[in-house]
């Protein structure tokens, strides 16, 4: 920041003011104004660096300094490193309407392990366990507002065998 702007305007009005007197006294305030000159620049300074300072104490965090670099004042903020972004929480499961819940009941349910391994891992994806996953699965399809989806890939040309998982002619079904 430049501040011989602010200088040379303090300057230029002290000449004014003494522009109602005599020639000697506008002479006298010219050489005044050229003595000031430093002492205007340093009172400048410091009510820029007790302004940095003040707005340093309010900040939660960093500092405003002033430097000086030659004749020019630079103001220099120094934020805090910004702090990882916090990981999005999990989705909670929906809230059980109790009326519609009922009870618990305990089932058994035989998965292939592979199956059995996928699951676990959209579970722990989701940030939940294994049952509540399973429980929230087993909710959306049986909603009312589910829809069933039965596909039969094997009319699609230009899907490969691989892309089927090797199950050519299968069907595809699920809820959305």
């Amino acid at each position: 920041m430049d501040i011989t702007p602010y200088v040379d305007s303090l300057r230029r009005d002290l000449v004014a003011a003494a522009d109602t007197g005599s020639e000697e006294t506008r002479q006298a305030a010219e050489r005044l104004a050229l003595a000031l000159d430093p002492a205007a620049r340093l009172a400048l300074m410091e009510a820029l660096s007790q302004a940095a300072a003040e707005i340093t104490s309010e900040m939660p965090a960093g500092a405003v300094d002033v430097r000086l670099n030659g004749r020019e004042l630079e103001f220099v903020v120094q934020a805090p490193a910004a702090l990882p972004p916090t990981p999005p929480a999990p989705p909670s499961a929906p809230p059980l309407d109790e009326a519609e819940e009922g009870g618990m009941a305990r089932i058994t349910l035989r998965i292939p392990e592979s199956v059995k391994a996928r699951a676990e891992e959209m579970a722990a994806k989701a940030g939940h366990s294994l049952n509540t996953w399973l429980v929230n699965v087993v909710r959306a399809a049986t909603s009312e507002t589910a829809i069933n989806i039965d596909l039969d890939l094997s009319s699609i040309p230009f899907l490969s065998n691989d892309q089927l998982g090797g199950r050519r002619g299968r069907r595809m079904s699920g809820w959305v």
